[in-house]
Formats: structure tokens, sequence, C-alpha cells
């Protein structure tokens, strides 16, 4: 089964970004279950700054389901990459993510790894900053089998990564782990700049992907841009997917419209 999931931001150092609800938690699961979500995926400071067992209580409250963690906050507030020449660095980011990891298992959801996963710094050894991507992956991607979920690692477009970014690419990443238990996110807004065809990428590399955002091809919500949402739900149905989508897009006109009008095209054709 498919589910539908509403992105939260939960990081008072950002005010502008690709998440639908923003700021108070309880409020925006109680806007996400009223419009039938299956469940919301968190952007927290860190996960310290998110209490268990409110989160816990209000999942319950309101009969959704954590879909999963993102990790951007460790870039974003700490300047933390996996792929950082500082090895001190990278064992910061790698506690970081690691505690993330614990967190969203707690709820059996998956944490994210994506702008966390860093750049090939200017002048920098592409092969080197990818073995350094590659051992973070597999420290911390046996850290999620240990707790009983899968690592998704999110290719990015170009503008955002110099280290992969198309599924095909991080799907032979992820095949040359000695790891198990690392999935990718199939990002529409990612993939609408790179993939020559959405729909037969996620037919090829689909047993791969592990989670899903939703966002049209200007990162507004699903249904606002000239993404054609249609064959790409038609592919996640013929590949057996059934994790989430969720929607990760920018809160356009407001929130509450852009959650109505993601949950409509989901429902739709789901």
């Amino acid at each position: 089964m498919i589910l539908s999931a509403a992105t939260i931001a939960l990081v008072p150092q950002i005010k502008t970004g690709p998440w639908i609800f923003w700021d108070d938690l309880e409020s925006s699961m109680e806007k996400a279950s009223q419009l039938g979500f299956d469940g919301v995926e968190l952007f927290t400071e860190s996960a310290d700054s998110l209490d268990p067992d409110f989160l816990q209580k209000n999942l319950e409250k309101h009969s959704l389901k954590l879909a999963a963690v993102g990790t951007g906050a460790g870039k974003v507030i700490h300047g933390l990459t996996l792929t950082d020449p500082n090895p001190e660095i990278r064992e910061k980011a790698i506690s970081f993510i690691s505690d993330m990891i614990s967190l969203g298992a707690k709820f059996g959801a998956p944490a994210i790894i994506g702008s966390m996963q860093g750049n090939v710094p200017q002048g920098g050894d592409r092969e080197k900053t990818l073995d350094f991507l590659r051992e973070g992956l597999e420290i911390l991607g046996e850290k999620a089998g240990e707790v009983g979920v899968f690592l998704i690692y999110e290719p990015l477009n170009r503008y955002e990564t110099n280290l992969l970014n198309t599924l095909e690419a991080g799907a032979k990443f992820l095949d040359s782990l000695k790891t198990r238990h690392v999935r990718l996110l199939a990002d529409l807004f990612h993939m609408n700049i790179e993939e020559t065809n959405l729909p037969d990428s996620l037919r090829k590399y689909g047993k791969f992907v592990g989670h899903v955002h939703l966002a049209d091809s200007h990162r507004g919500p699903i249904g606002s841009g000239h993404t054609s949402f249609e064959p790409i739900a038609s592919v996640l149905k013929e590949i057996g997917y059934s994790g989430f989508v969720s929607a990760e897009a920018f809160p356009w006109p407001d929130s509450e419209s852009a959650a109505k009008m993601t949950i409509d095209t989901f429902l739709k054709n789901f």
C-alpha cells in the first residue's frame, strides 16, 4: 500500500524552504490528519530537539504514522557533511545522523541523507570524496539495520551536489556497498532536472527506492506545475512500491492550499 505524508519543518533558524507545514507540530499534524494524510515527515533541528513521548501522543491522537526524519539541519546549522575533508567533521556528521536514525527507529521510520552528503570540493579528489561517502553510508547503513529500519540516500540535482545526481548513479553506488540497509529517495523535483524520463527511471531502478518526495516541476505542490503525475503513480504501482510519497514542496500559495492540492492529486492517482 502506498501512503501519503506531509512535511513539517521544525527548525527555528530556517524561515523558507520546501516544507508544507511549519513550526507548530501539534497543529500541523491535526491539519494533515483532517486532510486525509497517512503520515508526516519531520525536519528537525536535531534528534534531541523533539520529545518522543509528545510525538507518539500526537501520532496516536491524529492516527498518523511517522514517514521519515530529515537530517539536513546537520548541514544547514552545523556545517556537517559525510564528505568533508576534515575527519573530525565527518565523524560529527556520522554521529548526528546516527542520532536521527535512532529517533526515527523508535517509530519505525527511516532517516534521510540529502544535503549532509556534501560535495566534491573545488580542486578536490572525486574518488576520495566518494570513498568518504561510502564509508559514512556503510557505517550508518549498518546502524539502521541494527535498529530495524533502512537509511535513505537522496540523489540531489547538479545545483545542490556534484556527487550522485540520478537514480542510476545512486543505484550503482548503493549496489557497490557491503551494507544492504540503504535505499534511495526518488525526489520528483530533483528527478525533473536530472532524469530524461521520470517513469522509466523509476521502473528501472525502483527496487532501490525506499522513499519518494512529491513536488512539481518548480518545487511547488504536485498539481501546480507541469509534471505529469499519473504515469509516475502508475509505475510506482506497477513496481510494487509500498512506502510513503511525502510532499516536500514549497507551501504555495499557503500551507493548507499546498497540502490540499497534494492530497487531492494523491487520492486521484492511488
